[in-house]
């Protein structure tokens, strides 16, 4: 019967729930900044490519 006890008094408490809680949340959010920081590479890595080829064929007058 103390296996029983312990199981419910195991049950009764929340205080674990709300750890579990603040982790899947937790993870939620690394998740999604992960995600953002993936497009924002991709995307910061072509612009770069477009500005660079754009100034490599760019003439600069060295005469007034």
């Amino acid at each position: 019967m103390k296996f029983f006890k312990i199981a419910r008094k195991i049950r009764a408490e929340e205080d674990g729930a709300v750890t579990v809680d603040w982790v899947v949340l937790t993870a939620a959010v690394v998740g999604l900044g992960a995600a953002a920081l993936g497009i924002v590479r991709t995307k910061t890595g072509t612009l770069s490519t477009k500005v660079g080829n754009y100034l490599a064929s760019a003439s600069v007058k060295t005469s007034f």
